[in-house]
C-alpha cells in the first residue's frame, strides 16, 4: 500500500520518487490555481533506452501536441517531460528499471 503524502508540504512542479509501488515518479502539479498529485511512469518498464525508443514513445503518446505541452495536470505531460525527453538522464537500459551491468568474461577463472 502506498504511503500517504501531505500534498501541502510538496513543492509545485518538482518531480520526486513515487510512494506508489507501481509507479516511478510523482509530482504535485500546479497550474491555473489548481493543484493535483500525479503518479506516473510504469515501474516495470525501463525508460529512455535509445533514441528510437524515445521517438516511438513520444509519437505514440502525442508528446509534441500543443495540448499535451500545456497541460501540467496530466500524467502524460510529466512522463513526456521527465522520463522520455531527449535531455533526461539515461539511467536504465533494460526492463524493471535495472541498470545494465557489463558482463566480465574470462576474468577470475583459474588457468590450468
Amino acid at each position: 500500500m502506498a504511503a500517504r503524502v501531505k500534498k501541502k508540504m510538496l513543492p509545485c512542479n518538482k518531480p520526486r520518487r513515487s510512494t506508489n509501488p507501481k509507479k516511478k515518479k510523482m509530482v504535485k502539479a500546479c497550474q491555473g490555481g489548481k493543484e493535483k498529485l500525479i503518479h506516473y511512469g510504469a515501474k516495470g518498464f525501463g525508460h529512455n533506452i535509445s533514441k528510437t525508443a524515445r521517438k516511438s514513445f513520444r509519437a505514440r503518446h502525442g508528446c509534441d501536441k500543443p495540448a499535451t505541452k500545456k497541460n501540467k495536470l496530466s500524467a502524460r505531460y510529466w512522463a513526456c517531460k521527465d522520463l522520455w525527453s531527449a535531455g533526461s538522464p539515461k539511467k536504465t537500459t533494460g526492463t524493471k528499471g535495472r541498470v545494465a551491468k557489463k558482463k566480465r568474461r574470462g576474468y577470475g577463472k583459474k588457468k590450468k
